[in-house]
């Protein structure tokens, strides 16, 4: 195959290892189309000290979806990304994809294709490939571990479809995979925007350290954000934190846990005090222009919540105040499903 390029160097933020195989699955058909690459990881760089790329160049960028769009910690790299002067690049994100049987259903990836393709232009770059890469979902805050057998059987496909992207583009073929879904990404653009203004400072605090911790410090030592500190003597997640999910996944003791009561208790009572509040308000003392447009229940829910975070950051202080207490460490974490056994802890496959 004749090449496009002389160099590859591709980008990437990874929680526990799902887009760090695709940027490797890219970079291994360089090496085999004779094409330097590189790997590096955002994480560890700082952006300021990257050198331009030139022509005959393809940069490519690799990061999970959160919330339908990159991490914030992404986000902002491709941002301060510097310009270039004739260089290519595309952009990969990796998506929950869920098996039935042998097949791999996608998952959604919403608008950050089409943003970060924007930012990236007019900083000068050609856009060469656009891809979502539908390998499992990590976030077992929400479902239990997918088990090791499905985890492969998903790898093994997503591995082939990843080659293939990289050799049409490595050899002057765009591919802009991610217009097939433009039609439902657009649609749940809105979630995105909730969830970068609001959802993921709620998601950010939504962990605990129970009384298994052995302080082994690795969840500080590895945290690509470095959101995780020492607070009264247990583990403590800052506003930093992009629930990548690595500290939970790689925990020896199985220690760091999703408060699912704790979560659930604050929902309930916020929704009710909170609804009832603004409904009271509304209807006996509220009679400005955008009386029917408050009354809306989207809108008045996302209002709710938006005022609830600086409540929630506080009740999630005295929640991590209060663990020091054994009663509530017990409560806390048997009402935490992440708790039970069946659960599991999420592990990317190493034979790929």
């Amino acid at each position: 195959m004749k090449t496009q390029y002389k160099q590859l160097t591709i980008y990437y933020f990874s929680g526990t290892g799902n887009a760090k195989h695709c940027a490797a699955w890219i970079c291994e058909t360089a090496d085999r189309l004779g094409i330097k690459s590189d790997m590096i990881d955002i994480s560890k760089t700082e952006v300021g000290s990257i050198i331009p790329p030139s022509a005959g160049t393809l940069v490519g960028f690799c990061s999970p979806t959160h919330g339908f769009h990159f991490p914030e910690i992404t986000r902002k790299f491709i941002f301060r990304f510097p310009s270039t002067a004739g260089a290519d690049a595309f952009v990969l994100n990796t998506r929950a994809g869920v098996r039935l049987f042998k097949i791999v259903i996608p998952g959604l990836s919403g608008v950050l294709h089409y943003i970060s393709s924007i930012i990236l232009m007019t900083k000068g770059y050609r856009i060469t490939g656009l891809i979502p890469v539908d390998l499992p979902s990590n976030w077992i805050s929400l479902h239990p571990a997918i088990e090791q057998a499905g985890t492969e059987i998903i790898y093994e496909k997503q591995k082939i479809k990843v080659t293939g992207f990289a050799e049409k583009i490595l050899t002057g073929r765009p591919v802009y995979r991610a217009l097939y879904d433009i039609v439902q990404d657009t649609i749940i653009s809105p979630v995105t925007l909730g969830y970068i203004l609001i959802g993921r400072f709620y998601i950010s605090k939504s962990y605990f350290a129970s009384r298994k911790c052995s302080k082994c410090m690795r969840c500080i030592k590895e945290c690509p954000v470095n959101a995780v500190s020492v607070v009264n003597g247990r583990m403590f997640w800052s506003w930093k934190c992009e629930s990548c999910m690595h500290c939970m996944n790689i925990c020896p003791e199985r220690a760091i846990e999703t408060p699912h009561g704790f979560i659930i208790a604050f929902v309930y009572i916020v929704s009710i005090t909170s609804s009832s509040a603004i409904t009271y308000f509304i209807t006996n003392f509220y009679t400005g222009p955008y009386h029917s447009w408050i009354n809306n229940e989207l809108i008045s829910l996302t209002i709710i919540y938006a005022l609830a975070l600086p409540f929630y950051f506080i009740t999630y202080r005295i929640m991590h105040y209060l663990m020091r207490f054994r009663i509530i460490e017990r409560i806390m974490t048997l009402t935490s499903l992440t708790h039970l056994k069946y659960w599991g802890r999420y592990k990317a496959p190493t034979k790929f």
